[in-house]
């Protein structure tokens, strides 16, 4: 960004010294704003020139010499930190040239070392999506840099609303991202601001006046007769069918799939009412979690129980992978809906309160939704 920069020497009036001679100050302006310091050099008033700013007369020579280096190496700071930073300030330029400068921290620099720290606590305190969602919006704060400021990376004290909000127009117009997958990173984006507060590496809060914004959005949930089409459906693929396995068992516990793949046997336990439970933590906030063991989910778990390595009691796969293979059962099946493993997760509720209905009825009858399930596992 462009900016204004001028050096000028002059006089400090009323401190003469004992022997006449006057303090020689330096004033940097940049932007109309300025910051003054001593040279350490003083002279007599009649061998200084107020319309030069320097010194006149046959000894001038030597001050003039020092005041040159001292406007030369004034000049080299303002553009090196014009290149460098995304501001420039009067007093940057002085703290610099005498000396007080701070080791300011820069935004990308503390992103980086904190993702390098998630990264190695996965499987111990954080999941491997989280260090994920912080390295893209890493990646996306660094694009933004660039194509806004022309830089590399900008030090965390510049870090301001007009900074924040102009991030959030890049996002969603070059990142091409949707109004919730901008507020989520613009959340990433905040964490690592805290971090900064926090460490005293910044004093205000920027996005004090910051709103994130998230949309609601209508997960849905499958109907009765959805569920039954995907439970009916012929799959000759065992691939299809494993992945069939892991959406109805979501459906029945309500666990996402980074919890479903990482259930093992030591997960199922019999409570105090003599009944099995999934008793694990979720992995995204370490809260516990128990699960009553319907009886289709024990269904599948026999299904599946000593056949798999590794001590995995589900065939999991990939999550991409799986979401892929759900849509393909979504369309063999004529669903219409989006079909993902995250919406079997949101489909706990409802189907509770389904099974509570139809275990009224239970296996009275070969078109209801249970006797569906239990034929299918039986």
């Amino acid at each position: 960004m462009k900016s204004t920069f001028k050096v000028l020497f002059y006089l400090k009036k009323g401190a003469e010294k004992r022997n006449g001679e006057v303090m020689i100050m330096a004033r940097v302006t940049v932007d109309g704003k300025i910051s003054q310091f001593s040279t350490k050099q003083s002279i007599l008033p009649d061998n200084w020139s107020v319309k030069a700013g320097k010194a006149s007369g046959k000894s001038a020579g030597k001050i003039n010499e020092l005041l040159d280096n001292i406007k030369a190496s004034l000049n080299r700071i303002y553009h090196e930190q014009q290149r460098r930073d995304n501001y420039v300030t009067a007093e940057k330029v002085k703290n610099e040239f005498l000396g007080h400068t701070e080791n300011h921290e820069t935004v990308l620099n503390l992103f980086e070392r904190h993702n390098n720290d998630v990264k190695q606590l996965i499987d111990i305190s954080k999941s491997a999506s989280t260090y994920q969602k912080y390295e893209v919006t890493r990646k996306h704060l660094e694009s933004f840099i660039q194509h806004r400021y022309r830089l590399s990376d900008v030090a965390l004290k510049e870090i301001n609303l007009m900074f924040i909000t102009d991030f959030e127009v890049y996002l969603k117009t070059i990142g091409k991202c949707n109004a919730n997958t901008t507020a989520k990173f613009m959340q990433f984006f905040k964490r690592i601001i805290l971090i900064a507060r926090n460490n005293g590496l910044l004093v205000g809060d920027p996005f004090a006046n910051y709103k994130i914004r998230l949309s609601k959005v209508d997960r849905g949930y499958l109907t009765e007769d959805e569920i039954k089409k995907i439970l009916e459906l012929n799959l000759v693929s065992e691939r299809l069918e494993h992945v069939r396995d892991l959406f109805i068992f979501s459906c029945f516990c309500g666990l996402s799939y980074i919890d479903v793949a990482g259930l093992k046997e030591e997960h199922i336990r019999k409570s105090f009412d003599g009944n099995l439970w999934i008793m694990t933590k979720r992995k995204k906030t370490g809260v516990d979690v128990n699960v009553p063991l319907l009886e289709i989910p024990k269904m599948i778990l026999n299904k599946y129980k000593g056949k798999l390595p590794y001590g995995k009691i589900l065939p999991v796969i990939s999550n991409q992978k799986l979401n892929s293979y759900l849509k393909e059962i979504g369309d063999l099946c004529g669903i219409q809906k989006n079909l993902t493993f995250h919406t079997a997760r949101h489909n706990k509720a409802h189907y509770y309160l389904l099974i509570n209905r139809l275990r009224s009825i239970r296996l009275s009858t070969g078109n209801d939704l249970e006797t569906s399930l239990v034929l299918r596992y039986a």
